[in-house]
């Protein structure tokens, strides 16, 4: 009986002593070395190599044609207008009657002036003539020293009373004058104010005049234009709507000042030999080849900013990782900038995915193996 109980201890042990055995192989198993982790795969970006190009992008700029020399006329007084007889676009000469005020007032005020001094000048006979007899009685001896100085006295007086007259009627024939607004120069008008019946105020703008024929296209130009336009350029200028009728130039007068809400500069360019249709008013085209000389352009969409300043991700060939750099933009175009300083030519630069890299990022070019 104990030899079964043996044989059957023996039949059930090794069994489970194999189970024991069998767990620590597990456990050794399972607190092994971890696993290495996967090697995150090269982000695909698109590139492009920096080149140097010769710049000559032309900049064109729309505008208006306006007068070179043009005066805004207006009367010396206030009045009622009688008569004004010009109209837009009118061509006048020098000294013409424009507009007129009613001038009776003006008029009472010259006659009363002109009487004052037929007065003046009649008192100064008399006081003449009486300082004539008392110098010759003095010599004589027939009066006194003192009734002689009051002669000259008084004839001095009247001399005075005289020349006051006549700067009265002066000043009044001046006022008449300024009853009537005449053009200044050969012209044509831009602007006709006031008609017959207004009452106007002295130095109201009455009359728009462009002196002679000289005419300017004005334009309204950004800031970044105007930095990187060169000195004294010829620009070509044509009408908007007939591109054929076209004038030279060149920039005569650039605005001291930004414009306060559209922050431009108002540029005006001379024009030589303007052609009859390039009227006073019509929109114009203007057209500036920039300053010539190699420079580097990149896609507008490879630029990013880093630490508040334009910057570009940069490509190391050898290792295929980004790093980033700041760069000097010269100038902005939709599809372009145009960099001064920051770039070298052959210089492999990132123009899509710029946005989801970080430095040393390994990254794979678009069109190559990984």
């Amino acid at each position: 009986m104990m030899a079964s109980v043996r044989t059957r201890r023996a039949q059930c042990g090794w069994p489970k002593l194999g189970i024991f055995a069998a767990v620590p192989a597990l456990l050794l198993a399972g607190c092994g070395a971890e696993p290495e982790a996967a090697t995150p795969e090269p982000r695909p970006v698109r590139t492009v190599t920096v080149e140097k190009r010769e710049a000559g992008t032309p900049i064109t700029l729309t505008g208006r044609i306006e007068a070179d020399d043009e005066a805004v006329l207006g009367f010396r007084i206030s009045g009622r207008v009688l008569e004004n007889s010009v109209s837009r676009g009118q061509r006048v000469v020098a000294g013409q009657v424009l507009v007129r005020l009613e001038s009776q007032n003006e008029m009472n005020a010259l006659r009363v002036a002109q009487a004052g001094l037929a007065t003046a000048q009649a008192q100064l006979t008399q006081a003449r003539n009486h300082y004539e007899r008392q110098e010759t009685l003095l010599g004589q001896g027939w009066t006194t020293r003192a009734i002689y100085d009051q002669a000259e006295k008084a004839r001095r007086t009247a001399e005075q009373a005289v020349e006051a007259a006549e700067a009265e009627l002066k000043a009044a024939h001046d006022l008449v004058g300024f009853t009537e607004l005449k053009a200044d120069a050969l012209g044509t008008v831009t602007d006709a104010g006031p008609g017959a019946g207004e009452v106007v105020q002295a130095g109201q703008a009455i009359v728009r005049l462009a002196r002679k024929d000289g005419r300017d296209a004005v334009f309204d130009v950004p800031a970044n234009v105007l930095r990187t336009v060169p000195s004294d350029p010829e620009i070509s200028v044509f009408l908007t709507e007939a591109p054929a009728v076209t004038a030279m130039g060149r920039v005569r007068e650039v605005a001291p000042q930004a414009d306060p809400v559209m922050r431009t500069f108002e540029v005006k360019v001379g024009l030589t030999d303007p052609p009859e249709a390039m009227r006073l008013g019509a929109t114009v085209t203007g057209r500036v080849t920039m300053a010539s000389g190699a420079m580097i352009e990149i896609p507008a969409s490879a630029l990013t900013r880093s630490e508040q300043q334009p910057a570009v991700w940069i490509v190391d060939p050898e290792t295929r990782t980004v790093s980033m750099r700041n760069v000097d933009v010269l100038r902005f175009e939709p599809a372009t900038v145009t960099i001064s300083q920051g770039l070298d030519t052959g210089e492999v630069v990132v123009t899509a995915g710029v946005q989801a890299l970080h430095p040393g990022q390994e990254v794979r070019l678009l069109g190559s193996t990984p």
